[in-house]
């Protein structure tokens, strides 16, 4: 067997190993894709948005675990709202132009959404929004990951008519989604030749709800519809727990787990419901994983919601469509987002082309005293988006709508 001599190519080795170092270490380290997060972090909607900012880092994280994007990490720029809807749209246009973000992934209640949607038009970029909403609204330069009305208020409503009763009491949150939302109600209502025996609405920032639990004692509905955002939940069934109307049914439509933790004691509402297309205690292996991995990096006592699952999805499905597009340019991921769907803790995550809403299931959660809904499905099957309910035209809901907008929705 002959023998090789390596001893004269040492020199060429080692001279080379050192290039090598060299050069390694003179290699800049790729520049990381850039992607935008607008959410409150201080103001009345700060305890509902933080939850989605760490779905948000969860997903990132996770990427650049992976391998980055196109060879590239991922990294996250993230503005604080500060819960004022002006203030999020001017972030928006900072983070589009100044920091060059391929995506923004922003904002919870619709009025912030309506700001930040002409930035992100203008500049044709790309933004994603985790909430259900009101419907009457498509842009080509938004995917909607919430409910839209077909998969939230309109069969939510029509569940909680069918079960309490027919008298209803309207509350909300004084800005644009309760107010739309409570107009799709009174369709189902006056369907049903049911009545509503009060509609009141509260700013963002209120505090004092007795007035309203007095005038609910007054009116003895079968059912509240709540469609409070932010801090008003808690004042409200605060109040509601001090008068002793327990007893009375309420059924929100912006209340998750998070803010349930916060009613939890003496402010539990033996007779609540919310409506939603995720709750954590779903079963499933994919979601018993999601949940683990959220509290192992987060907290074992965190709990999940469809808003922070729907923005966790939105960075996974966004990173599809890079991937797809072979490119970051908002333009070319825009496109590739028809083509592209995955798998996720509730589902497939896909979005409808001709309306760029999700296809989404429906479920009724009771609230529990230990801070999680016992979710039951009423959808049969994934319901197709329509954001614009069928039994109007778009002219009627744009008529309907300008006293709340001011302007023809999109």
């Amino acid at each position: 067997m002959p023998v090789f001599n390596l001893r004269p190519l040492l020199p060429l080795l080692f001279a080379a190993l050192l290039a090598g170092l060299y050069f390694a270490v003179r290699q800049p380290a790729p520049e990381p894709i850039r992607i935008g997060v607008i959410h409150a972090l201080s103001g009345v909607m700060a305890d509902s948005e933080r939850g989605l900012v760490d779905a948000l880092q969860l997903a990132v994280d996770e990427l650049n675990a992976d391998g980055g994007l196109l060879g590239r990490p991922v990294e996250m720029l993230l503005a604080d709202s500060r819960s004022d809807w002006t203030h999020a749209a001017v972030e928006a246009g900072r983070l589009i132009r100044d920091e060059k973000v391929s995506a923004l992934f922003a904002c919870w209640t619709s009025s912030c959404r309506q700001a930040v949607r002409p930035v992100v038009e203008g500049k044709r970029h790309l933004m994603f929004y985790p909430l259900q909403y009101e419907g009457m609204e498509m842009s080509p330069h938004l995917v909607y990951m919430g409910a839209a009305p077909n998969q939230q208020i309109i069969p939510g409503a029509r569940w909680a008519l069918d079960r309490f009763g027919q008298r209803v009491y309207l509350l909300g949150s004084d800005y644009l989604f309760p107010r739309a939302a409570n107009l799709l109600i009174r369709d189902l209502v006056s369907a049903g030749d049911g009545s509503i025996v009060g509609e009141r609405y509260l700013p963002m920032t209120a505090s004092d709800f007795s007035a309203v639990v007095e005038d609910i004692r007054r009116q003895a509905p079968d059912v509240v519809l709540n469609t409070l955002n932010g801090d008003g939940n808690r004042h409200f069934f605060a109040a509601l727990a001090a008068a002793g109307l327990g007893r009375i049914p309420v059924v929100s439509f912006s209340v998750a787990e998070p803010e349930l933790r916060q009613l939890v004691g003496e402010h539990f509402h033996p007779e609540h419901y919310a409506v939603w297309g995720y709750f954590q205690s779903l079963g499933g292996a994919a979601n018993q994983a999601f949940v683990s991995r959220f509290r192992q990096r987060f907290g074992k006592d965190r709990v999940l919601s469809d808003p922070l699952l729907s923005s966790h999805d939105a960075v996974r499905l966004w990173a599809a469509a890079v991937r797809e597009a072979g490119s970051t340019d908002p333009q070319q991921v825009n496109r590739a987002l028809s083509r592209v769907n995955l798998a996720g803790p509730a589902g497939i995550v896909a979005v409808d082309a001709a309306t760029r809403h999700r296809w989404r299931r429906v479920y009724v959660g009771k609230a529990g005293d230990d801070g999680q809904f016992v979710a039951s499905e009423i959808s049969e099957v994934p319901i197709r988006p329509a954001p614009f309910p069928p039994y109007r035209s778009r002219a009627e809901w744009a008529e309907r709508l300008r006293p709340l907008t001011g302007s023809t929705p999109p």
